[in-house]
């Protein structure tokens, strides 16, 4: 299992857990984490599963696609440079410790 911390707004911390392959709105859902409305259901077409990655992790992920930097620009609070679609990040073994930070609001 990939360990996955999830810190809300507010500070507090939730921790998550995923198998490599899994999407990351997949693993914050069974792992119950709070924040991700996730409303088309991880088909990058809402923007409603936004997330902040730990910057020292962006440089190990694929790049967003051109649907997912789209669907970025619809975000309900600020984009930020490491702003991502928790739909769109697919989990792997090297992730393992990532720190996701979940904004205020998804709309």
């Amino acid at each position: 299992m990939i360990q996955l911390y999830f810190i809300q707004a507010d500070g507090t911390v939730q921790e998550g857990k995923a198998v490599n392959g899994q999407t990351l709105l997949s693993a914050a859902r069974e792992s119950g984490i709070d924040g991700f409305t996730g409303e088309c259901g991880g088909n990058c077409t809402c923007a409603t599963c936004h997330c902040f990655i730990q910057p020292e992790h962006l440089a190990e992920m694929f790049e967003p696609s051109e649907d997912e930097l789209a669907m970025l620009e619809f975000v309900a609070t600020t984009r930020e440079a490491n702003s991502r679609l928790a739909c769109q990040i697919v989990v792997e073994y090297f992730m393992d410790g990532l720190r996701v930070y979940v904004p205020d609001r998804q709309y």
